[in-house]
């Protein structure tokens, strides 16, 4: 380890939010910029591939008999069902970043988010990502082009059932503006990795403080 450098645990970030409200954009943004080095969990999906999507990027597209395959043998971190389609996070990975003191960035809605926490909670960290308003989600909605009418209007639908669930999250923020969102979002960053409990190499290092001579 590098001197000065403190050893800790790492985190789970989960983002969620009703479809088009800016979690996968935030997500993506975060993940890529190197300063914060985090790795980006990639989730298992049995529906179609959208064709802006790249297998193995976005998602890993899996058939329904490969996802219930890894459901039944304890292989999934999380699992929800959502518009129809399964979704899944494969447990492994993430306990190995983890380990080694690295955080891992998680975009699932909040069935997945109350399972992770339930088998990690002291590892979570949540924020829940809401829309300026519900018409500026259908616009959304409608500008990404990738949805049909009627996925659209059950989008929609769904997305009032999901926005209740806000108070169950650590953190809010509305994604008004994605450059303030983005910037929320790293501030969030920055407080969890201070946190005391989650710095497992504090008691070393101030013991070692205190062992120096005057």
């Amino acid at each position: 380890m590098e001197a000065g450098v403190i050893a800790r645990r790492g985190f789970i970030l989960i983002l969620s939010s009703p479809s088009g409200a800016g979690k996968t954009t935030l997500t993506r943004a975060v993940a890529a910029d190197p300063k914060w080095g985090l790795d980006l969990s990639i989730s298992v999906t049995t529906r179609q591939r959208r064709p802006s999507e790249i297998d193995g990027k976005h998602y890993q597209f899996i058939d329904r008999e490969a996802f219930d395959a890894l459901r039944s043998a304890d292989n999934l971190l999380e699992w929800a069902e959502v518009h129809g389609n399964f979704y899944g996070t494969p447990r492994r990975p993430v306990e190995k970043v983890l380990g080694a003191g690295r955080d891992m960035i998680f975009d699932i809605d909040y069935q997945g988010t109350r399972q992770v926490r339930a088998k990690l909670a002291d590892d979570v960290v949540t924020v829940f990502i809401l829309p300026p308003s519900l018409a500026e989600l259908r616009h959304r909605l409608e500008r990404r082009a990738e949805d049909s009418p009627d996925t659209i209007e059950k989008r929609l639908a769904n997305a009032r059932l999901e926005i209740q669930r806000w108070s169950e999250y650590d953190y809010v923020i509305v994604n008004d503006d994605l450059d303030d969102a983005f910037r929320s979002l790293e501030g969030i960053l920055i407080a969890e990795r201070l946190k005391r409990a989650r710095r497992t190499g504090l008691t070393t290092f101030v013991e070692g403080l205190l062992a120096e001579p005057d």
